[in-house]
């Protein structure tokens, strides 16, 4: 091993090993296959490169990372090692050259694009080569039931079957034990060590916020952070240059980086980050696989992951040179919506059961209660202490011991210090009473249905489906009055965690008791749980599944976006989703601005089908004497879209301040008078100032609305029509209340 070390300092300049690597190199060298679990910034590419150095022949890297291959080869020509990649990005004759020169023994370490090696002409090619090491980067890829399930890795077995007595080694920062085990089996590592040298990652904090004023929050973030290197994950290319414009807006050195961009913008992008030319990347999870930049201080997933793996993964991007760094998360359940629109989309069954379980987990991770951290450690199998990981064989099956739960358990009691949960502990109560309640409901109601369903029991509500099934009549029905329905969710999600209660998988988790749970219910045990907290700030957007709403209504409404989408030619959630559909039958929005605030409705469709579906929720309404619901706020960061110098509503900002009517303005947008109306209150909203007295409403009409609103006690639209009649519009009294 003297050798390696002066191998080590020669073409990396480094004068020591990470923790691991030397055990797996020296493991690599002795001719044995390994499985590589290292944290991102560990070190993982040194345990195959610096190998390939030593060994005689060449070493096959297999990447999907086709857009960074030739930063890994320019990084390692750079350091005076002959290195090269192949992939579609080259013509048939640059591919030839490199090949030839592979064959000369040129090139010591290559690589290629896992599709590459279904090609029965790069098979022959292969046979001509001295092969004297196969490394597997993100292993995790060959697993269907890892996070990024690549279908071309299965074509691996192949290489392996090719090379027979060539070491193989596969590396991950993202494999759960159920990952590595069909790692293991997927590329025939029969008799390999594992190699874990932990998933810890003391120098991150990781933190946790609710959703609400995102945009303020993570200027603030920035703020605090400022000249230092951040990266914001957001959901969709469109939302990363939303953001991107917002921030810069805001005096922020900031730039969108997603897979839409051209290939040659997105490596400037990147070039300028890596450089310090610009602070800030917004981006999908597009960005940051491979990038090596070892100063970021923070980074923010300003939408719902999709999966834990991918969120370790991406917050490992955070602090690479060890110094303390931040992971922020804004966490709103709404964002599954999103999510499970696309999950529903998959035709594998398996592969879409894979799907929900992964996001359940995410958004469990950030409903916790207690150590996220151990969380996450427990997640991957990680019970050993920090820096003390011998190497082991990979076992033939996980066992029960690796089962997530287990975990829970081992860390139920952890506080490393450095997450949101354990700079601030939460107040404990005497929580033995609400525990038997909660526990009670679920055998009663016979563990068969989700946590909305028992909630709305212990708390009496007239919900159609618990008349239906006589639950009105149990003993716990109606039994709970002294907590609210959030702070009752945050109660079963501590009796879950704490194993009392089992959640199902799939898309509609029911509740069951766990052993513990029973015990706890026979042997009149006491507990103490986490006081349950409820944020003040604002009101959130209910979630969907929580949302009482009209079913019959909701027919109509579906059949309403059936005939306009039949008309269309497109299918009907490309009109409005389910989701939207549930909202607008529970909140009754009856005006164009009412409907506005329902999640999932934009300025195009309100345009085009605001009218249509306002009228019908207006005609059910009055024939069932139904009112209309307020709609919270969903919507944040009002501010910075209308700032945007794109934005429609500067265009109607600017037509106001020319003191253009009403009509006109709307005639030059080519849009709805009650459209403008509605730019208006946005910028009204938004804190603009513009002078509009001169569009003043009639003051006999005006006064007549204007006491109308006074004796309706409120802002809400539907009450006022009902007092002046339909003599008054509801666009006209929509725009005389900008007035009041």
């Amino acid at each position: 091993m003297k050798d390696i070390e002066k191998y080590l300092k020669t073409y990396f300049g480094f004068e020591d090993f990470r923790p691991g690597q030397r055990e797996i190199i020296k493991n690599v060298l002795d001719g044995g296959d390994s499985l590589v679990l290292m944290s991102t910034g560990g070190g993982k590419s040194l345990c195959f490169q610096l190998p390939a150095l030593k060994l005689p022949g060449l070493t096959l890297v297999i990447s999907p990372l086709i857009s960074l291959m030739k930063d890994q080869v320019d990084a390692l020509k750079a350091n005076g090692i002959g290195a090269d990649f192949i992939n579609s990005s080259l013509l048939g004759a640059e591919i030839a050259k490199r090949q030839e020169a592979a064959r000369q023994g040129e090139t010591k370490i290559i690589y290629l694009a896992p599709e590459r090696l279904a090609m029965p002409a790069f098979q022959d090619f292969l046979k001509t080569l001295e092969v004297s090491l196969i490394a597997i980067d993100e292993a995790h890829c060959i697993s269907e039931w890892g996070h990024d399930f690549r279908p071309d890795y299965r074509n691996l077995i192949k290489l392996r079957e090719q090379f027979k007595e060539v070491p193989v080694i596969a590396l991950t920062a993202t494999a759960t034990p159920k990952v590595r085990q069909d790692i293991a089996v997927q590329l025939g590592l029969k008799g390999a060590k594992l190699f874990q040298t932990g998933f810890n990652r003391p120098n991150l904090n990781y933190i946790v916020r609710p959703k609400r004023k995102a945009f303020d929050g993570l200027v603030s973030l920035l703020k605090e952070h400022k000249n230092s290197s951040a990266i914001i994950y957001c959901f969709s290319r469109k939302e990363t240059e939303e953001l991107a414009e917002d921030l810069r807006a805001e005096g922020f050195s900031v730039l969108a980086y997603h897979a839409g961009l051209e290939g040659n913008v997105r490596k400037e992008t990147q070039n300028k980050f890596i450089r310090d030319e610009i602070n800030i990347i917004a981006a999908t999870i597009a960005f940051g696989m491979g990038i090596d930049k070892p100063d970021v201080r923070l980074v923010v997933h300003y939408s719902l992951p999709k999966s834990i793996e991918g969120y370790y993964q991406e917050t490992g991007r955070a602090g690479r040179d060890g110094l303390k760094s931040d992971c922020v998360l804004f966490y709103n359940y709404g964002d599954t919506i999103k999510h499970n629109y696309f999950i529903k989309e998959m035709e594998d069954e398996n592969e879409k059961a894979n799907a929900r379980q992964k996001l359940s987990e995410m958004v469990e991770y950030c409903e916790l209660n207690t150590c996220r951290r151990a969380f996450l450690l427990s997640y991957f199998g990680d019970l050993s202490q920090p820096n003390k990981h011998p190497a082991s064989p990979v076992k033939a099956d996980p066992g029960k011991a690796e089962n997530l739960d287990s975990f829970k358990r081992v860390y139920s009691d952890s506080n490393c210090g450095g997450c949101d949960v354990c700079f601030n502990p939460r107040e404990e109560f005497d929580g033995t009473v609400i525990a038997q309640k909660v526990l009670s409901a679920v055998i009663r109601t016979g563990e068969r249905f989700g946590a909305n369903y028992i909630i709305a029991v212990l708390k009496g509500s007239g919900n159609k489906k618990i008349l239906e099934n006589n639950h009105d009549r149990l003993s716990v029905y109606g039994i709970v009055d002294d907590f609210s329905l959030d702070e009752l969710k945050q109660i079963t999600r501590d009796l879950i965690a704490r194993g009392f209660i089992l959640k199902s998988p799939g898309e509609y988790p029911t509740l069951s008791l766990s052993r513990a749970g029973k015990d706890f219910l026979s042997m009149r045990k006491k507990i103490n749980l986490i006081k349950p907290t409820i944020e003040k700030e604002t009101k959130a957007v209910k979630r969907e599944e929580e949302l009482d709403y009209d079913r019959e209504l909701f027919e109509k409404l579906r059949v309403q976006r059936k005939w306009i989408a039949d008309e269309r030619g497109v299918p009907p959630f490309v009109i409005f989703s389910d989701a939207t559909l549930i909202q607008m039958a529970y909140y009754l929005p009856q005006s164009l601005e009412s409907f506005a605030r329902i999640s999932g409705v934009g300025e195009r469709k309100l345009a085009e089908w605001g009218k249509i579906f306002t009228d019908l929720i207006l005609k059910y309404s009055r024939e069932c004497g139904l009112s209309e619901r307020e709609i919270p706020a969903a919507r944040s960061g009002l501010e910075r879209r209308t700032s945007r110098k794109s934005s429609t509503y500067a265009e109607t900002r600017k037509y106001i301040k020319e003191k253009l009517p009403l009509k006109e303005i709307a005639a030059k947008r080519g849009l709805t008078a009650s459209t403008i109306v509605g730019h208006m209150e946005k910028l009204i909203l938004a804190g603009e100032e513009f002078d509009i007295e001169y569009m003043r409403p009639s003051a006999l009409r005006f006064e007549k609305i204007k006491t109308a609103f006074a004796e309706s006690g409120g802002a809400m639209l539907a009450p006022v029509r009902e007092i002046l009649g339909e003599d008054f519009s509801y666009d006209e009294l929509r725009f005389a209340r900008l007035f009041l």
